[in-house]
């Protein structure tokens, strides 16, 4: 073979493994970028997959707490609903209460006017004790005023028998001489206006201005017996 044929040989071959190394390195490439797409691809679609599981897990954690506001939310109006039904009940039970107590109130107060006006003997309303129960009628009325005046019962025998020997406990009792009245035969009468208009007619109305005075003079009922069992008054 001739020298300038030889090399010619040589330069083709070396042609030839350079284009066959470049399709190597092409082909290489392409599965290459074909691998890596999809790697890719898998990892994008696992991705995607992940976020959608994790919104559904989110959505139904807030469904769920939204669930326990709306339920507590329930409860509390419930309960509210609850405490305003009782506290209503007992407004409507303390105002019955307070009407029937008024009530009772104007219907004494006007028994009371009515009898005044016309005369008749005032009666007493008020509680008994059971440690005036041997007593009746202005003597009960008496023994329940005392106690309430803040005596004691062993007193309640010197008043008997003081305003026993005054007037018998007759409200309407008169002294035509001196002028005095009532159960504690006040002088004048009058006095007992004090205590309340009713005076003429109340046996209570007399009480309540006769204790009242014997507290102010003598301290006691028995101080005020004593004294008139030396003095014959008191």
């Amino acid at each position: 073979m001739a020298p300038n044929e030889g090399t010619f040989v040589n330069r083709l071959w070396n042609r030839i493994a350079v284009r066959v190394a470049s399709v190597g390195l092409l082909a290489g490439g392409l599965v290459g970028g074909v691998y890596l797409g999809q790697q890719q691809g898998v990892q994008a679609q696992s991705g995607h997959v992940d976020v959608a599981q994790v919104d559904a897990a989110e959505i139904r954690l807030l469904r769920e707490r939204h669930a326990q506001h709306a339920a507590a939310r329930a409860y509390q109006r419930e309960a509210a609903d609850e405490a305003a039904a009782k506290a209503g009940a007992e407004a409507k039970s303390v105002a019955g209460k307070a009407r029937t107590l008024e009530k009772e109130a104007i219907e004494k107060k006007a028994a009371k006017k009515k009898a005044a006006s016309s005369g008749a003997t005032v009666p007493y309303t008020g509680p008994i004790p059971s440690s005036c129960s041997e007593y009746s009628g202005n003597r009960a009325t008496g023994c329940a005023l005392m106690l309430q005046a803040s005596f004691k019962i062993d007193q309640f025998p010197c008043l008997e028998k003081l305003w026993t020997k005054e007037s018998g406990w007759n409200h309407r009792a008169s002294n035509a001489s001196s002028g005095a009245y009532g159960i504690p035969q006040a002088y004048p009468g009058s006095k007992m206006g004090s205590i309340a208009a009713d005076w003429r007619t109340n046996p209570a109305t007399q009480i309540k201005w006769g204790l009242g005075y014997v507290k102010g003079k003598y301290n006691t009922p028995c101080g005020a017996w004593s004294h008139f069992q030396s003095a014959g008054s008191y």
